[in-house]
């Protein structure tokens, strides 16, 4: 088929902005609107939701939401698609049912499951599904498809096979929408949101709106917004969505390997970038499996340490902690926010963060909590704490893994109630064989002069955007121009960052070049522990480490 499918998103994640389903719909014309409401810490909390009650396992907010759009998206014919259904598509598919009922709609819901594997010992086990079942629910007359966990871009991807007729092997019309899938998977962070140099957006990055890619036939798109609405599409907005949560050139995904150095950007009018040349090749012969379990339990107290001998008055409270209840598990972290001759006592002040993390629930409640607020009156000068004594929560651990594509049952209920088997890819590529190792040159970089240099923050010259992959972060740090990009390729090596960024030092960083992106990528194996849940980090999902990297004062060109 030709033409141009225009898909939306709605949601980045569970708990973005509610009203932006409303103004999607109200902005403008639209083909197929998405919503991705699931992360890796999001099924760690639909699963304890299910362990509570059965019957749930989905995205409550998505039903509120759906409650005052449902009407306009079928009168307009606007097709919604939404992996709202976490650990329960069907429970989210009849409960969408009965919202259409009580509401006086007639609406054909179709659902993707499969995702689920068994695992006794795990709390979830999810496979990352593609796009193909998402299709058939379409191809069968679903106004409303929901899905469990597929991958993210996936929600772009399958109603791009459903207009265009893609089949497995048409690889480089799949991978052209993966990225596109991509960019608008985390709603206004590719409008603007997050963006590195905010400052410079139309509204000062105020209240971006959502954005819309306009798939073509080739899988070519053009990533816009809505007329009317805040923030602002541009090349750089683009870039910085594009290096988001993404490892080596390699972009793993189930239906097709997408090739990251080939993408091309360019300008296609005021707040429109054109996307193309996106190659693809065969998926990988495993899908993606993350699994989520209960590690323990937590607790976190916080000590304001003011004005002189900070060092000192931070053993001594470490020292009683520890006395009161045993070292295991105990984390000290000290914050030096501390400013010396302040004239105010915050500005005078570090804070000294203490983490406890045990199997066992009362000794990481309030015999932990109490045992610190004890010290109130029997520890250093100026003892204060900014929390207040609490029991402790529960965290989770999510790990990564990975099963066979065949070995999974991938079902598209189409709204009929026909079961639809979605069979597993015929070429595939062996999943040790796909990406490989950064290249040794990627590595060590290389080195030039760059003539006189000038002191100044390293965020004068780059952008970056960074997040989070289980336990890994990753850091893609992009440049302006090509002058900057020429010094940037050769500056900025492994050696370079652990120098600027200390803590990467014991771990494995991996470095990649994106040259059609004038961007580098650095993927930090560890820096987030046993995953977000379980990080005591200050940044427990790496959101800010590539603000952290910009602020770094160093040696820059004078004449970029």
């Amino acid at each position: 088929m030709t033409g141009v499918l225009r898909v939306g998103n709605a949601s980045g994640f569970y708990g973005d902005r509610f009203g932006a389903w409303r103004e999607m719909l109200d902005g403008g014309e639209l083909d197929v609107l998405t919503g991705d409401y699931l992360a890796e810490l999001t099924m760690l909390i639909l699963g304890r939701d299910r362990l509570r009650d059965p019957d749930l396992g989905y995205a409550k907010t998505f039903l509120r939401q759906l409650e005052g759009c449902l009407g306009t998206a079928l009168d307009r014919g606007v097709r919604i698609v939404t992996n709202a259904g976490g650990l329960n598509p069907a429970g989210l598919a009849a409960a969408i049912g009965a919202l259409a009922d009580r509401l006086g709609l007639t609406v054909r819901v179709g659902y993707v499951e499969g995702d689920a594997i068994q695992r006794p010992d795990a709390l979830t086990a999810n496979a990352y599904l593609g796009a193909f079942g998402i299709a058939a629910c379409l191809d069968g007359g679903a106004d409303v498809v929901v899905t469990g966990r597929v991958t993210d871009a996936s929600l772009v991807v399958g109603p791009a096979i459903a207009r265009f007729g893609w089949g497995r092997d048409d690889l480089d019309a799949l991978a052209g929408a993966t990225v596109a899938g991509h960019l608008i998977e985390c709603g206004a962070q590719v409008t603007g949101g997050n963006f590195s140099f905010f400052t410079e957006l139309p509204d000062g990055g105020h209240r971006p709106g959502f954005p819309i890619a306009e798939l073509h036939p080739d899988g070519s798109a053009v990533l816009t917004k809505h007329p009317g609405t805040g923030g602002a599409v541009t090349v750089e907005t683009v870039t910085a969505q594009l290096l988001y949560e993404v490892g080596g050139p390699a972009y793993l995904g189930p239906d097709v390997v997408t090739r990251l150095d080939t993408v091309t950007l360019a300008a296609d009018g005021p707040d429109r970038v054109r996307v193309c040349g996106v190659r693809g090749t065969p998926p990988p012969d495993t899908l993606k499996l993350g699994v989520n379990n209960l590690g323990g339990f937590r607790n976190s107290m916080t000590f304001v340490l003011c004005g002189l001998d900070i060092p000192a008055k931070a053993a001594l409270i470490r020292g009683q902690i520890e006395e009161a209840v045993g070292k295991e598990g105990l984390e000290f972290t000290l914050a030096r926010t501390d400013h010396p001759d302040a004239t105010d006592t915050e500005a005078a002040s570090a804070l000294l963060h203490v983490h406890l993390r045990d199997r066992d629930k009362a000794r990481a409640g309030r015999a932990f909590s109490a045992a610190a607020v004890e010290l109130a009156l029997a520890s250093y000068p100026g003892c204060t704490l900014t929390t207040l004594p609490g029991d402790a929560t529960p965290y989770g651990v999510f790990t990564a893994d990975a099963v066979p594509q065949d070995a999974v049952a991938h079902v598209a209920v189409l709204p009929d109630g026909t079961r639809t088997p979605i069979p597993p890819p015929l070429r595939t590529t062996a999943a040790s064989a796909v990406g490989g190792d950064p290249e040794p040159a990627a590595l060590t970089g290389r080195s030039r002069d760059t003539g006189p240099t000038r002191r100044g923050p390293l965020g004068e010259l780059v952008g970056a955007r960074s997040g989070d992959k289980g336990g890994d972060a990753n850091l893609g740090v992009w440049a302006r121009t090509d002058a900057t990009w020429r010094w940037l390729r050769d500056w900025l090596t492994v050696d370079r960052l652990v120098e600027l960024l200390p803590e990467t030092a014991p771990l494995t960083v991996q470095r990649y070049e994106l040259p059609n992106l004038r961007a580098v990528n650095f993927v930090i194996r560890g820096l987030l522990g046993q995953g977000v849940a379980a990080s005591t980090r200050f940044d427990p999902q790496a959101k800010a480490l590539g603000e952290l990297l910009r602020s770094r004062v160093v040696d820059l060109p004078e004449e970029e």
